[in-house]
């Protein structure tokens, strides 16, 4: 029997793509897109949004939250279809992850990127590494000269692994040198950024402020 006909295999029999670097991951096509104040939107709520057409979908989220993007990504498409963009899964790194698993998280991460471009999408590649020996491979894939995704939460406050979260993204400008960066999280004093940047509004965050402050107001009625 023919895998690419049946199910169960990866996601191989939907599509195998063109790889870069040693591990061949999937690579992304550039892309060149007006993200100024356009909030993002956690894909956990992605499904229940009313108005999704100037938003862009975010997986900056615990691994379960999405894991149905990759084991059945045909279901996701027509809700992923109705957004301003997507960024790429951000399936974790973690520095104590075996190397293996961190490379399967990374495939995952590009092979949806390039499956959902397949199929239409507007795809902001998301830039995520480990350690310094995953610079080996974490950016293969990811288009030069491109608006690209980076996630700020958790890499600079904790003094034990901000150099390394820095390190690693110094190496991202080097290798990648983006054309504007869409930051998810605050841009604090010690990130230079060498190109046009956008600090994104979280639109989780503004809602939950929002029915806090409308919740203190009844309060005082």
């Amino acid at each position: 029997m023919n895998y690419r006909n049946t199910r169960g295999y990866l996601n191989c029999e939907k599509a195998v793509y063109h790889g870069a670097g040693k591990l061949q991951m999937p690579e992304l096509q550039p892309v060149n897109l007006d993200v100024a104040d356009t909030p993002m939107i956690g894909f956990n709520y992605a499904m229940s949004e009313k108005h999704p057409e100037d938003k862009i979908v975010h997986f900056f989220l615990d691994d379960y939250q999405f894991d149905r993007v990759w084991n059945k990504p045909d279901s996701y498409l027509s809700v992923l279809h109705r957004f301003k963009a997507v960024v790429t899964p951000d399936f974790s790194l973690y520095l104590d992850f075996p190397p293996v698993i961190q490379h399967y998280n990374n495939y995952r991460r590009q092979w949806c990127g390039a499956y959902w471009q397949e199929n239409g999408i507007t795809v902001i590649p998301t830039v995520r590494w480990s350690d310094e020996e995953s610079y080996k491979w974490c950016f293969d894939g990811i288009p030069k000269h491109s608006l690209v995704c980076i996630s700020t939460f958790g890499g600079i406050k904790e003094k034990a692994v901000a150099e390394k979260w820095m390190s690693g993204y110094h190496r991202a400008l080097e290798v990648l040198e983006p054309s504007h960066i869409l930051f998810y999280g605050k841009v604090y004093p010690q990130i230079d950024v060498p190109c046009e940047y956008t600090c994104a509004p979280n639109l989780n965050v503004l809602r939950r402020t929002e029915a806090s402050r409308e919740k203190k107001a009844g309060m005082c009625v």
